[in-house]
């Protein structure tokens, strides 16, 4: 049995349908580097920034950070939650618009999301040369770095990044990448979004084969028990937050759609407000460039007006543990599946870059103050 039957075969799909896909998605062009081995190389490459272990998986990998930029002096007396309710969060950190803003760039916490791997390797070439892995300049992104403190997780779920066989969704079908990701019931028949969602953790008698979705103990580290955390990567990632407290924090998510800034529940209406007019920024980017996009950021709403409510998810807990602004970006995947745009590999990257350079400039224009 050859790739292209046993990829038809894990789809479910008839195996005509398998060859006539792109062959651009087999071999990715050399930029592309989303294996953790290609992060690897990355951070040994770090120069300019700081590399540690930040701690291992649920299967023993090691999840990467890397920072550029000084830490700013933390004169705390509270956790975050307690300086608010003694109205004055800055008695958690001390923000008065003049620190250097804090921005946490959190990798794929879904391993078949791979898209944001690419961005932040590519990213980190950008932080040590100015130019990402294709030799393309970006000298004002390359700059916003330097006048901030990043934090730089490269994989969010390593385990579930070494369950995914692919290396990119350009070209491919949908129900693939869904298959892979979301994994396979023991009676053959595929997980799907969201009812994958109702079991959790993903373990046991459940499971057939255990989608990249999951850390190796069948976590989805985007709904953990924030009250206890089931994920050593979700305690690894909240600590973090609590210790940084960013000003912005980013988890990179992956879909077939047009690129999206998502809303995040649970937060107050300022945060969902900056949400709104960063996303409108980044939607008007992806325009003006010719790059898949949507009418803009998402309109703030109030939560649970409606039945079921909605998630309180790991954005929603790194806001709490820090009070930052945190919120998911989908990338599109590029697959070939319509309605959904087919996308080439460069742009695909560039929805990524184009995403970090907006963010940057926001960041720096919009300085946090908490001082009355």
């Amino acid at each position: 049995m050859n790739r292209r039957e046993a990829v038809a075969i894990l789809a479910g799909l008839p195996l005509a349908a398998s060859l006539d896909r792109n062959l651009e998605s087999q071999t990715p062009p050399r930029f592309w580097q989303s294996r953790l081995s290609d992060v690897d190389a990355a951070v040994a490459q770090v120069k300019k920034g700081r590399v540690r272990v930040l701690t291992q998986s649920a299967g023993h990998r090691q999840i990467h950070l890397v920072t550029y930029g000084e830490r700013n002096e933390s004169k705390s007396t509270a956790n975050y939650n307690s300086a608010c309710a003694g109205g004055d969060p800055a008695s958690y950190a001390r923000k008065d618009g003049g620190q250097r803003p804090v921005v946490f760039l959190l990798g794929p916490v879904h391993g078949a999301e791979l898209e944001g791997i690419v961005g932040l390797v590519n990213l980190l070439r950008i932080a040590e040369t100015g130019k990402d892995e294709r030799g393309r300049p970006w000298e004002e992104l390359a700059a916003n770095l330097t006048r901030c403190r990043v934090l730089i997780v490269p994989v969010g779920n390593p385990d579930g990044r070494a369950r995914c066989s692919f290396d990119s969704w350009v070209g491919q079908e949908l129900a693939i990448h869904e298959r892979v990701s979301m994994g396979v019931k023991p009676d053959g028949s595929s997980y799907e979004w969201p009812s994958v969602k109702r079991i959790h953790p993903m373990r046991g008698a459940a499971v057939g084969t255990l989608g990249a979705y999951f850390n190796e103990d069948g976590v989805n580290l985007m709904h953990d028990e924030w009250f206890d955390p089931m994920g050593v990567e979700t305690r690894a990632y909240l600590r973090l937050a609590r210790e940084e407290s960013p000003d912005f924090l980013v988890s990179l998510h992956s879909h077939a759609s047009q690129p999206a800034i998502e809303p995040t529940a649970y937060v107050p209406r300022s945060v969902k407000e900056i949400i709104r007019q960063l996303g409108d920024r980044v939607q008007q980017r992806y325009a003006a460039t010719g790059l898949p996009h949507r009418a803009g950021g998402p309109k703030p709403i109030e939560d649970g007006v409606s039945f079921p409510p909605p998630s309180f998810n790991l954005c929603s807990a790194l806001h709490h543990a820090c009070g930052g602004v945190s919120f998911v970006h989908e990338c599109s995947l590029g697959v070939q599946t319509a309605p959904y745009p087919l996308l080439t590999h460069e742009q695909v990257l560039d929805l990524q870059l184009l995403f970090f350079d907006e963010l940057f400039r926001y960041v720096l224009a919009h300085p946090t103050n908490w001082l009355r």
